[in-house]
């Protein structure tokens, strides 16, 4: 039997309102994965506590091994121009965004689709998938997430 090559992404896409993680490479989803956000999905984070995810472009800048989520890979949130503006609003813009799994009591496991959004502002998707992606991306690579 032969061994499949291992998914290898240049570029991260997040559809919110579709809620959908999509891995890309040269333009072409080669893996896509459900996700759950923020209580609050819609518009754009803009300060700590409101529940909403993130949108526009940034990287993955880290990566945690002993998240309570399992396996959690680091956004670059927030931006220069983000920070500038909580700054300029006196507002704390937050942090601690990732893409991570499950709590980890939940094991091996992958839903096939989020019935709530239940983070904080982060982008989940199951174990399985959490284990896809962080070999599929190293740090550095761009993720996108859009309305």
């Amino acid at each position: 039997m032969a061994e499949t090559a291992p998914l290898q992404a240049d570029k991260i896409l997040v559809l919110k309102s579709q809620r959908e993680l999509l891995l890309l490479r040269d333009g072409m989803v080669i893996k896509s994965y459900p996700i759950a956000l923020g209580p609050h999905p819609r518009g754009t984070k803009h300060e700590n506590g409101d529940g909403k995810t993130p949108e526009g472009v940034y990287t993955i800048d880290a990566r945690h091994e002993n998240s309570p989520y399992y396996l959690a890979l680091h956004i670059s949130y927030p931006s220069a121009a983000q920070q500038s503006r909580a700054a300029a609003t006196h507002t704390d813009p937050g942090g601690d965004i990732f893409i991570h799994g499950l709590p980890v009591r939940f094991g091996h496991t992958d839903p096939i689709r989020f019935y709530k959004d239940w983070t904080e502002g982060c982008i989940a998707v199951g174990n399985v998938a959490i284990e896809e992606i962080w070999r599929a991306v190293t740090d550095g690579t761009p993720i996108e997430i859009r309305p």
